[in-house]
Protein backbone atom coordinates (compact mmCIF):
# COMPACT_ATOMS: atom_id res chain seq x y z
CA UNK A 1 0.00 0.00 0.00
CA UNK A 2 1.03 3.71 -0.99
CA UNK A 3 2.58 5.54 1.88
CA UNK A 4 0.09 7.95 1.13
CA UNK A 5 -2.76 5.84 2.81
CA UNK A 6 -1.38 4.59 5.80
CA UNK A 7 -3.00 5.42 9.04
CA UNK A 8 -0.22 5.23 11.60
CA UNK A 9 2.26 7.97 11.13
CA UNK A 10 5.77 7.49 10.38
CA UNK A 11 8.03 7.78 13.35
CA UNK A 12 10.36 10.69 13.28
CA UNK A 13 13.72 10.57 12.27
CA UNK A 14 14.67 13.12 15.31
CA UNK A 15 13.88 12.08 18.17
CA UNK A 16 14.47 15.23 19.53
CA UNK A 17 12.21 17.41 17.54
CA UNK A 18 10.30 20.06 20.08
CA UNK A 19 12.68 19.29 23.00
CA UNK A 20 14.65 21.89 24.80
CA UNK A 21 18.00 22.62 22.53
CA UNK A 22 19.83 22.50 26.16
CA UNK A 23 18.83 18.72 26.29
CA UNK A 24 20.45 18.17 22.82
CA UNK A 25 23.50 20.33 23.81
CA UNK A 26 24.04 17.94 26.57
CA UNK A 27 23.26 15.21 24.64
CA UNK A 28 26.10 16.10 21.92
CA UNK A 29 28.18 16.89 24.60
CA UNK A 30 27.95 13.22 26.18
CA UNK A 31 28.72 11.82 23.15
CA UNK A 32 31.42 13.75 22.79
CA UNK A 33 32.92 12.80 25.95
CA UNK A 34 32.51 9.24 25.72
CA UNK A 35 34.17 9.33 22.70
CA UNK A 36 37.07 10.97 24.01
CA UNK A 37 37.51 8.77 26.99
CA UNK A 38 37.17 6.00 24.58
CA UNK A 39 39.77 7.00 22.77
CA UNK A 40 42.08 7.81 25.77
CA UNK A 41 42.21 4.52 27.20
CA UNK A 42 42.48 3.16 23.50
CA UNK A 43 45.57 5.60 23.08
CA UNK A 44 47.39 4.07 26.55
CA UNK A 45 46.88 0.64 25.86
CA UNK A 46 48.48 0.83 22.44
CA UNK A 47 50.30 4.21 22.31
CA UNK A 48 49.45 4.53 18.97
CA UNK A 49 48.02 8.11 17.16
CA UNK A 50 47.08 11.52 18.89
CA UNK A 51 43.59 12.89 18.81
CA UNK A 52 44.40 14.49 15.45
CA UNK A 53 45.32 11.72 13.85
CA UNK A 54 42.21 9.38 14.44
CA UNK A 55 40.41 9.90 11.45
CA UNK A 56 37.02 8.77 12.41
CA UNK A 57 37.21 10.85 15.99
CA UNK A 58 38.07 13.75 14.01
CA UNK A 59 34.82 13.56 12.14
CA UNK A 60 32.81 12.87 15.19
CA UNK A 61 34.16 15.96 16.81
CA UNK A 62 33.83 18.23 13.95
CA UNK A 63 30.33 17.00 13.10
CA UNK A 64 29.64 17.48 16.81
CA UNK A 65 31.12 21.24 16.94
CA UNK A 66 29.39 22.85 13.65
CA UNK A 67 26.20 21.38 15.20
CA UNK A 68 26.68 22.87 18.51
CA UNK A 69 28.35 25.57 17.41
CA UNK A 70 26.35 26.76 14.52
CA UNK A 71 26.63 30.76 14.73
CA UNK A 72 27.68 33.37 12.32
CA UNK A 73 31.46 34.10 11.96
CA UNK A 74 32.16 37.77 13.00
CA UNK A 75 32.90 40.55 11.08
CA UNK A 76 36.06 42.84 11.14
CA UNK A 77 36.81 46.27 9.78
CA UNK A 78 39.04 46.17 6.93
CA UNK A 79 41.18 49.17 6.82
CA UNK A 80 40.92 50.66 3.06
CA UNK A 81 44.39 49.83 1.80
CA UNK A 82 43.95 46.68 3.26
CA UNK A 83 40.48 46.02 1.20
CA UNK A 84 41.53 47.88 -1.92
CA UNK A 85 44.58 45.55 -2.11
CA UNK A 86 42.17 42.19 -1.80
CA UNK A 87 40.15 43.40 -4.00
CA UNK A 88 43.04 43.89 -6.46
CA UNK A 89 44.52 40.41 -5.67
CA UNK A 90 40.86 38.70 -6.14
CA UNK A 91 40.36 40.68 -9.61
CA UNK A 92 44.25 39.40 -10.91
CA UNK A 93 42.77 35.86 -10.14
CA UNK A 94 39.41 36.25 -11.47
CA UNK A 95 39.60 37.85 -14.56
CA UNK A 96 36.55 38.72 -16.52
CA UNK A 97 35.79 35.68 -19.06
CA UNK A 98 35.81 37.30 -22.45
CA UNK A 99 33.45 37.12 -25.75
CA UNK A 100 36.47 35.87 -28.51
CA UNK A 101 34.52 34.09 -31.46
CA UNK A 102 36.03 30.93 -31.39
CA UNK A 103 38.13 31.04 -28.30
CA UNK A 104 38.39 26.95 -26.80
CA UNK A 105 40.94 27.16 -24.28
CA UNK A 106 41.42 30.88 -22.67
CA UNK A 107 43.41 30.73 -19.34
CA UNK A 108 46.33 32.09 -21.06
CA UNK A 109 44.73 33.88 -24.03
CA UNK A 110 45.81 37.53 -23.39
CA UNK A 111 42.42 39.51 -24.18
CA UNK A 112 41.48 38.00 -20.71
CA UNK A 113 43.66 40.96 -18.88
CA UNK A 114 44.47 43.79 -19.28
CA UNK A 115 47.51 46.48 -18.82
CA UNK A 116 47.69 48.72 -15.64
CA UNK A 117 50.61 50.32 -16.52
CA UNK A 118 51.62 50.96 -20.25
CA UNK A 119 54.30 52.72 -22.32
CA UNK A 120 51.84 53.45 -25.73
CA UNK A 121 54.85 55.98 -26.86
CA UNK A 122 57.73 54.20 -26.83
CA UNK A 123 57.25 52.30 -30.16
CA UNK A 124 55.90 55.32 -31.90
CA UNK A 125 58.73 58.14 -31.12
CA UNK A 126 61.33 55.76 -32.88
CA UNK A 127 60.46 52.87 -35.00
CA UNK A 128 62.34 49.81 -32.97
CA UNK A 129 63.95 47.57 -35.59
CA UNK A 130 64.32 45.28 -32.04
CA UNK A 131 62.25 45.20 -29.08
CA UNK A 132 64.00 42.82 -26.04
CA UNK A 133 60.56 41.51 -24.09
CA UNK A 134 61.63 40.89 -20.56
CA UNK A 135 59.70 38.95 -18.23
CA UNK A 136 60.82 39.54 -14.64
CA UNK A 137 58.64 39.16 -11.33
CA UNK A 138 57.49 42.94 -9.66
CA UNK A 139 59.15 42.64 -6.75
CA UNK A 140 62.75 42.03 -9.04
CA UNK A 141 64.29 45.52 -8.89
CA UNK A 142 67.26 44.82 -8.78
CA UNK A 143 67.34 42.55 -12.11
CA UNK A 144 65.80 45.23 -13.74
CA UNK A 145 68.66 47.67 -12.65
CA UNK A 146 71.23 45.97 -13.45
CA UNK A 147 69.98 44.69 -16.92
CA UNK A 148 69.69 49.45 -17.59
CA UNK A 149 73.17 49.54 -16.94
CA UNK A 150 74.30 46.58 -18.87
CA UNK A 151 72.50 44.94 -22.50
CA UNK A 152 69.40 47.12 -21.93
CA UNK A 153 71.55 50.54 -21.91
CA UNK A 154 71.84 51.49 -25.45
CA UNK A 155 69.25 52.42 -27.25
CA UNK A 156 71.02 52.20 -30.39
CA UNK A 157 73.13 49.18 -31.34
CA UNK A 158 74.92 48.20 -34.93
CA UNK A 159 73.07 51.36 -35.75
CA UNK A 160 69.36 50.32 -35.31
CA UNK A 161 66.90 51.24 -32.72
CA UNK A 162 66.32 48.79 -29.57
CA UNK A 163 64.14 48.94 -27.02
CA UNK A 164 64.25 46.96 -23.68
CA UNK A 165 61.19 46.39 -21.41
CA UNK A 166 59.87 44.36 -18.56
CA UNK A 167 56.97 42.63 -18.19
CA UNK A 168 55.33 42.53 -14.99
CA UNK A 169 52.30 40.48 -13.51
CA UNK A 170 50.81 41.52 -9.97
CA UNK A 171 51.57 39.17 -6.60
CA UNK A 172 50.75 39.71 -2.78
CA UNK A 173 54.58 41.32 -2.99
CA UNK A 174 53.78 44.16 -5.47
CA UNK A 175 53.72 47.35 -4.70
CA UNK A 176 52.33 49.58 -7.23
CA UNK A 177 53.07 52.78 -6.67
CA UNK A 178 56.63 51.91 -5.83
CA UNK A 179 56.02 50.43 -9.40
CA UNK A 180 54.50 53.57 -10.92
CA UNK A 181 57.33 55.49 -9.44
CA UNK A 182 60.39 53.30 -11.05
CA UNK A 183 58.47 53.60 -14.84
CA UNK A 184 58.27 57.28 -14.48
CA UNK A 185 62.00 57.37 -13.76
CA UNK A 186 62.56 54.86 -16.78
CA UNK A 187 59.27 54.61 -18.69
CA UNK A 188 60.18 50.54 -19.57
CA UNK A 189 57.66 49.09 -17.46
CA UNK A 190 54.29 47.06 -18.79
CA UNK A 191 51.92 45.91 -15.78
CA UNK A 192 49.55 43.56 -16.77
CA UNK A 193 46.67 42.16 -13.92
CA UNK A 194 47.43 38.53 -14.33
CA UNK A 195 49.09 36.64 -11.56
CA UNK A 196 52.94 36.57 -11.61
CA UNK A 197 53.87 32.79 -10.89
CA UNK A 198 55.73 30.63 -12.07
CA UNK A 199 53.59 28.40 -13.08
CA UNK A 200 51.66 31.42 -14.98
CA UNK A 201 54.85 32.08 -17.49
CA UNK A 202 52.72 30.94 -20.66
CA UNK A 203 50.31 33.71 -19.53
CA UNK A 204 53.22 36.35 -18.96
CA UNK A 205 54.48 35.31 -22.48
CA UNK A 206 51.35 35.65 -24.05
CA UNK A 207 50.53 38.95 -22.53
CA UNK A 208 53.90 39.83 -24.17
CA UNK A 209 53.12 38.48 -27.98
CA UNK A 210 49.94 40.81 -27.37
CA UNK A 211 51.66 43.72 -26.21
CA UNK A 212 53.58 43.90 -28.93
CA UNK A 213 51.47 42.95 -31.53
CA UNK A 214 48.77 45.82 -30.86
CA UNK A 215 51.37 48.34 -28.87
CA UNK A 216 54.37 47.86 -31.43
CA UNK A 217 53.15 46.10 -34.54
CA UNK A 218 55.63 48.62 -36.76
CA UNK A 219 59.04 46.69 -35.16
CA UNK A 220 60.90 44.48 -37.26
CA UNK A 221 62.34 41.98 -34.90
CA UNK A 222 60.88 41.19 -30.91
CA UNK A 223 62.76 38.83 -28.64
CA UNK A 224 61.93 37.22 -25.23
CA UNK A 225 64.38 37.27 -22.73
CA UNK A 226 64.93 36.26 -19.62
CA UNK A 227 66.04 38.74 -16.69
CA UNK A 228 68.95 36.28 -15.31
CA UNK A 229 71.15 35.98 -19.29
CA UNK A 230 73.83 37.68 -20.46
CA UNK A 231 72.87 39.14 -23.61
CA UNK A 232 75.50 40.28 -26.33
CA UNK A 233 73.09 42.38 -27.85
CA UNK A 234 75.73 43.65 -30.44
CA UNK A 235 76.19 39.89 -31.58
CA UNK A 236 71.95 39.65 -31.76
CA UNK A 237 72.24 42.53 -33.68
CA UNK A 238 74.52 41.35 -36.61
CA UNK A 239 72.69 38.22 -36.96
CA UNK A 240 69.58 39.52 -37.37
CA UNK A 241 71.04 42.43 -40.38
CA UNK A 242 72.47 39.10 -41.89
CA UNK A 243 71.11 38.75 -45.57
CA UNK A 244 68.52 35.85 -45.88
CA UNK A 245 66.87 36.56 -42.34
CA UNK A 246 63.29 36.47 -43.05
CA UNK A 247 61.55 39.12 -41.70
CA UNK A 248 58.44 37.21 -41.22
CA UNK A 249 57.07 33.98 -40.17
CA UNK A 250 60.75 33.66 -38.12
CA UNK A 251 61.56 32.16 -34.90
CA UNK A 252 65.18 31.62 -33.94
CA UNK A 253 67.07 31.07 -30.64
CA UNK A 254 68.25 27.48 -29.03
CA UNK A 255 66.34 24.60 -30.77
CA UNK A 256 64.93 22.51 -29.06
CA UNK A 257 63.70 18.76 -30.40
CA UNK A 258 61.85 15.25 -29.36
CA UNK A 259 61.60 16.58 -25.86
CA UNK A 260 59.61 14.70 -23.73
CA UNK A 261 57.38 15.66 -21.55
CA UNK A 262 57.90 14.84 -17.59
CA UNK A 263 55.74 13.26 -15.66
CA UNK A 264 57.53 12.73 -12.22
CA UNK A 265 55.31 15.36 -9.95
CA UNK A 266 58.26 16.70 -8.15
CA UNK A 267 59.51 18.22 -10.96
CA UNK A 268 59.42 22.03 -11.39
CA UNK A 269 58.43 20.99 -15.43
CA UNK A 270 56.26 18.49 -14.38
CA UNK A 271 53.34 18.75 -16.68
CA UNK A 272 50.10 16.18 -15.75
CA UNK A 273 48.17 14.26 -18.83
CA UNK A 274 45.32 15.58 -18.59
CA UNK A 275 46.69 19.16 -19.11
CA UNK A 276 48.87 18.06 -22.18
CA UNK A 277 48.52 14.25 -23.21
CA UNK A 278 51.29 14.29 -26.15
CA UNK A 279 54.83 11.99 -25.01
CA UNK A 280 56.89 15.10 -26.06
CA UNK A 281 56.78 18.13 -27.02
CA UNK A 282 57.28 19.93 -30.77
CA UNK A 283 60.21 21.65 -31.35
CA UNK A 284 60.40 25.17 -29.83
CA UNK A 285 63.15 27.45 -28.78
CA UNK A 286 64.41 27.21 -25.84
CA UNK A 287 63.01 30.14 -23.14
CA UNK A 288 66.32 31.29 -22.16
CA UNK A 289 65.99 33.93 -24.80
CA UNK A 290 64.30 33.36 -28.49
CA UNK A 291 64.09 35.86 -31.38
CA UNK A 292 61.42 36.76 -33.73
CA UNK A 293 60.36 38.23 -36.49
CA UNK A 294 57.32 40.61 -35.51
CA UNK A 295 54.22 39.13 -37.08
CA UNK A 296 54.15 36.41 -35.58
CA UNK A 297 52.98 37.64 -31.98
CA UNK A 298 49.36 38.30 -33.44
CA UNK A 299 49.71 35.21 -34.93
CA UNK A 300 50.89 33.82 -31.36
CA UNK A 301 47.52 35.47 -29.75
CA UNK A 302 45.16 34.49 -32.79
CA UNK A 303 46.24 30.49 -32.88
CA UNK A 304 45.80 30.15 -29.02
CA UNK A 305 42.62 30.46 -29.09
CA UNK A 306 42.54 27.11 -29.86
CA UNK A 307 45.91 25.83 -27.86
CA UNK A 308 44.81 23.94 -24.39
CA UNK A 309 47.33 26.14 -22.12
CA UNK A 310 50.26 24.63 -20.24
CA UNK A 311 52.70 26.06 -17.77
CA UNK A 312 55.85 25.58 -20.02
CA UNK A 313 55.91 28.55 -21.66
CA UNK A 314 58.80 27.99 -24.41
CA UNK A 315 56.88 24.43 -25.16
CA UNK A 316 53.87 26.14 -25.32
CA UNK A 317 55.26 28.55 -28.36
CA UNK A 318 56.31 25.47 -30.18
CA UNK A 319 52.73 24.36 -30.20
CA UNK A 320 51.81 27.38 -31.39
CA UNK A 321 54.44 27.47 -34.42
CA UNK A 322 53.10 24.49 -35.25
CA UNK A 323 49.48 25.06 -35.22
CA UNK A 324 50.47 27.67 -37.85
CA UNK A 325 52.16 25.10 -40.32
CA UNK A 326 55.76 26.80 -39.43
CA UNK A 327 58.64 26.25 -37.65
CA UNK A 328 62.07 27.54 -35.22
CA UNK A 329 65.06 28.18 -37.88
CA UNK A 330 68.53 27.33 -36.18
CA UNK A 331 70.15 30.37 -36.25
CA UNK A 332 73.02 31.24 -38.72
CA UNK A 333 75.53 29.91 -35.85
CA UNK A 334 73.78 27.62 -33.30
CA UNK A 335 76.84 27.82 -31.34
CA UNK A 336 76.27 31.54 -30.01
CA UNK A 337 72.77 30.78 -28.33
CA UNK A 338 73.99 29.12 -25.46
CA UNK A 339 72.54 27.77 -22.42
CA UNK A 340 74.95 28.06 -18.77
CA UNK A 341 78.63 27.97 -18.76
CA UNK A 342 80.32 27.32 -16.21
CA UNK A 343 83.03 30.21 -15.56
CA UNK A 344 83.52 33.27 -17.85
CA UNK A 345 86.22 34.05 -20.44
CA UNK A 346 85.86 37.11 -22.37
CA UNK A 347 86.87 36.03 -25.09
CA UNK A 348 84.06 33.35 -25.26
CA UNK A 349 81.62 36.02 -23.98
CA UNK A 350 82.70 37.64 -27.25
CA UNK A 351 81.12 35.34 -29.63
CA UNK A 352 77.84 34.10 -27.96
CA UNK A 353 74.25 35.69 -28.08
CA UNK A 354 73.06 34.15 -24.67
CA UNK A 355 74.06 32.90 -21.71
CA UNK A 356 72.60 31.90 -18.39
CA UNK A 357 73.77 33.28 -15.43
CA UNK A 358 73.26 32.69 -11.86
CA UNK A 359 72.81 36.24 -10.46
CA UNK A 360 72.50 39.80 -11.64
CA UNK A 361 75.59 40.79 -9.60
CA UNK A 362 77.87 38.01 -12.21
CA UNK A 363 75.82 39.75 -15.40
CA UNK A 364 77.11 43.39 -13.76
CA UNK A 365 80.17 41.65 -13.17
CA UNK A 366 81.03 40.05 -16.22
CA UNK A 367 79.82 43.40 -18.69
CA UNK A 368 82.39 45.48 -16.94
CA UNK A 369 85.02 43.17 -17.75
CA UNK A 370 83.61 42.51 -21.14
CA UNK A 371 83.18 46.17 -22.14
CA UNK A 372 86.92 47.47 -20.75
CA UNK A 373 88.87 48.63 -23.83
CA UNK A 374 91.20 45.98 -25.54
CA UNK A 375 90.76 43.03 -27.55
CA UNK A 376 88.68 40.43 -26.21
CA UNK A 377 90.35 37.56 -27.60
CA UNK A 378 93.91 37.29 -27.27
CA UNK A 379 95.90 37.52 -30.71
CA UNK A 380 97.02 33.81 -31.66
Amino acid sequence: MSALYLKKPLEDPNPFRGKKPSFQFWFQFLVLFCLLILYFCYAVSSNTQSLWESVSLKNSYRWLFIRVHQVKAPSYRVHPKHKAKLNEIKEIQEPSPIQAKGLQYHEAYPHNYRFIMDNLQVCYQNTPFLVLMVPVEPENIAARDVIRQTWGKDKVVQGEVVLTLFMLGLNWKSDVEKLTEENRKHQDLILSNFLDTYSNLTIKTMVIMDWLATRCPTATYGMKVDSDMFLNIDNLVIMLKMPGIPRVNYLTGMIMGNVPVIRTKDSKWYVPEEVYPYPQYPTYPLGMGYAFSNDLPAKFVEVSKSIKPFNIEDAYIGECIEKLGLSPKSPPDPSQFKAYNNKYDRCEFSKVITYILDSSEKLLEYWRDYKKPGAHCPKS
